[in-house]
């Protein structure tokens, strides 16, 4: 239970889907979701495969507590062979889309192929179909939505789709749903587009059953208790994620001007609070808050640009509520690329969820871009007249735009900041690992999140490890590998519940997770049990990612990280240890020294 125990499989190029059983002996090891597609993924591709061939898998999985009553429970995840990465794409949203893929009765969808013509998968419970897209193809992920729902005449359709930049290719598109939910990272939604697929739209009325319904309503309720009672959360929900912004900017570890500095003069006026702040005539960037299916954290915000802002002012189809600022997003198009403008930011945002781009990669794609400007290896010549100098408000906006659309030098920075700097032939400006653009804090100032960037199976990544409270308190080595070990493990296996990471950020024990998927599943899910299937999950990402032909090489940082010293804050003079954290983490992790599992390992692991 906890499962519907079925798989729709989905072959775009027949132009066929088929109902098949889920393996439940895997799901037995890897769980679901995060692990369960990554597992199939796996088994089913040659990781040596061109991301955007049709025999590349694209994956979403749903785990075994989505669309029940447990706290977050919206989660699902698409996994695939990553646009950008070239590695294991595995990106997680929220929302409501994924409880209703629960709800019609599918725990996964495999779809293979490509499609003749752009075509959109129309799921109403057992019904499933293919039908033609053209008609909303090169529309937005915000045309796409009410277009679907009033063509199927259900204003509960629920929508993952993508817009103009995975269509045209732009490498860190994402999949969006509920307009603006995202699987965000790794150009999940540049494959997707690949397939010449547009939209998932899906009506379930089946629900979802668990093993033991006292259980796990008692577990449910212990688990939204200790939510309740808890700071983090409650931090979250007051303040939203965008309250981290004063925190890195004390510390002296925000990513600013393409990591030439770690603090931004103007990071109070991109901040949480800032979005909270009326102007002289009333207006407030902040409207409320939002949350996903069952969440009892809330952290979303909905907000709005004033109408008479630059970005807006003559358009007032962007004169509306959407999707706010979280911190990552306000890092990246806001201290990333040098702007202090909270409404540029914000609309800089509003693209993102149109176009379905990730703002970290586009804003560390954009610094990028600006760098090469400022040093004069690109000019207005190759931008079309765009200043792309740090700092420029309307610059943002005018290229987050072009971006989305691929429009002019838009497509090019669209590649993202690998391809963009090895074509200019500068690639240490690149702000990267494994090409995937870093989140908002820096490897220098922050020892164990530059180790997490360079070891995450998914390139530079904030949520694949938790070494923030560590690395806040101290900046010596010591022990920081086997923080970042284990938080991996412990990232790997939340992902594979369903449920929001940000529950476990919050203080509910690990225990009490491996009671609510016990009391969902049965066959004796317990904290230990889960975490050994974190590592296992670990593992066999890094196992598909050296069958795809990554190695120890691209367990690095840039070069600015490794040599260029922080020049203030907590960590001024520091540059990354990561020579020396990275041994110790692959002996930690049971690897050799070239970062390859041992046998002993696998056979740990039931791996071999």
């Amino acid at each position: 239970m906890g499962w519907h125990r079925r798989i729709l499989r989905v072959d775009l190029t027949k132009g066929k889907s088929a109902s098949e059983l889920m393996n439940m002996a895997w799901a037995e090891q890897y769980l679901g979701s995060r692990g369960l597609g990554s597992k199939y993924l796996s088994e089913e591709i040659d990781p040596k495969v061109d991301p955007l061939a049709p025999e590349n898998k694209l994956i979403f999985a749903t785990g075994p507590l989505t669309g029940t009553m447990a706290s977050t429970s919206g989660r699902y995840t698409v996994v695939t062979k990553g646009a950008l990465t070239g590695a294991i794409a595995c990106s997680n949203s929220g929302g409501k889309w994924g409880a209703e893929l629960k709800f019609a009765g599918h725990d996964m969808i495999i779809l293979e192929g490509k499609a003749k013509e752009p075509v959109y998968l129309l799921i109403q419970d057992d019904d499933v179909q293919i039908l033609p897209a053209g008609e909303i193809w090169g529309k937005s992920v915000w045309q796409t939505e009410p277009w679907l729902q009033e063509r199927h005449g259900d204003p509960q359709i629920k929508c993952a789709s993508i817009g103009r930049a995975g269509e045209y290719g732009c490498r860190f598109a994402c999949v969006m749903n509920d307009l603006h939910r995202a699987a965000g990272r790794s150009g999940v939604g540049t494959v997707m587009g690949s397939k010449n697929l547009k939209a998932i739209a899906v009506r379930g009325t089946k629900g979802v059953s668990v093993h033991d319904a006292t259980r796990f309503m008692a577990a449910i309720a212990a688990g939204k208790k200790a939510l309740d009672e808890s700071e983090r959360r409650e931090s979250f929900t007051v303040d939203g994620t965008n309250a981290m912004m004063n925190v890195v900017q004390t510390f002296g570890s925000l990513p600013t001007r393409n990591n030439r500095d770690v603090r931004f003069e103007g990071a109070e006026k991109i901040s949480g609070e800032a979005m909270m702040t009326q102007t002289p005539d009333g207006h407030r960037n902040y409207i409320t808050n939002s949350a996903c299916f069952a969440c009892t954290i809330g952290c979303g915000r909905i907000a709005h640009i004033h109408p008479d802002h630059f970005a807006v002012k003559d358009r007032p189809e962007y004169q509306i509520a959407s999707g706010g600022l979280e911190y990552e997003t306000a890092y990246g198009l806001g201290a990333m690329v040098g702007v202090d403008d909270l409404d540029a930011a914000t609309f800089a945002g509003f693209m993102c969820n149109e176009h379905d781009m990730d703002p970290i990669s586009l804003g560390g794609s954009i610094a990028a871009a600006m760098e090469l400007f400022e040093e004069g290896i690109i000019t207005k010549e190759d931008t079309g007249g765009i200043d792309l100098t740090f700092g420029n408000a309307r610059a943002l906006c005018e290229i987050a735009e072009a971006i989305g659309k691929g429009e002019g030098f838009g497509a090019v920075i669209g590649m993202g900041s690998k391809r963009l700097c090895d074509k200019f032939d500068r690639p240490e400006l690149s702000m990267s690992v494994k090409g995937q653009e870093f989140a908002g804090y820096d490897g220098r100032a922050m020892q164990g999140m530059g180790l997490a960037y360079a070891t995450s199976s998914r390139g530079a990544c904030h949520l694949r490890a938790n070494p923030y409270v560590d690395d806040f308190e101290r900046t010596e080595l010591e022990g920081k590998s086997q923080i970042v070990k284990e938080s991996q493990d412990l990232h790997a296996i939340v992902d594979s519940t369903g449920i929001c990471l940000f529950t476990v950020l919050s203080g509910m024990p690990l225990e009490n997770l491996a009671e609510q998927v016990d009391a969902a599943c049965g066959g004796g899910w317990s904290a230990e049990r889960m975490t050994e299937a974190g590592e296992r999950i670990y593992n066999l990402e890094r196992l598909f990612n050296l069958r795809a032909g990554l190695s120890v090489k691209d367990d690095c940082l840039p070069k600015r990280i490794m040599e260029e010293p922080v020049k203030e804050g907590v960590a001024k003079g520091l540059v990354s240890g990561l020579n020396e954290m990275l041994p110790e983490y692959y002996a930690l992790r049971g690897w050799d020294q070239n970062g390859v599992p041992t046998n002993q390992t696998l056979v740990r692991l039931e791996l071999g």
